[in-house]
């Protein structure tokens, strides 16, 4: 039989409980933006699915970066528009 490929929903799954006695050790508040950033890398399975060349944890890191990007953009435009008022 062939292997059995992982789906990016269980290595999320498995790079969190990795992370957990880090997690623990967190003050409350930093643990629910640690979490946080497990739900930004989750938006992104199909595309941290495709990157095969990347350990789990960068392509992941990359979907972060990715939604932390869409918020500093948002946030951006929003200034704008309250500077404009």
């Amino acid at each position: 039989m062939g292997r059995t490929v992982k789906t990016t929903n269980l290595i999320l799954q498995q790079e969190k409980a990795a992370f957990n006695n880090f997690r623990r050790t967190l003050r409350r508040a930093d643990q629910a933006l640690f979490d946080n950033l497990f739900a930004y890398a989750s938006k992104h399975t199909a595309a941290i699915s495709m990157a095969t060349h990347a350990l789990p944890l960068e392509a992941m890191l990359i979907a972060v970066f990715i939604e932390q990007e869409r918020k500093i953009l948002r946030l951006e435009e929003e200034l704008k528009v309250l500077a404009n008022s």
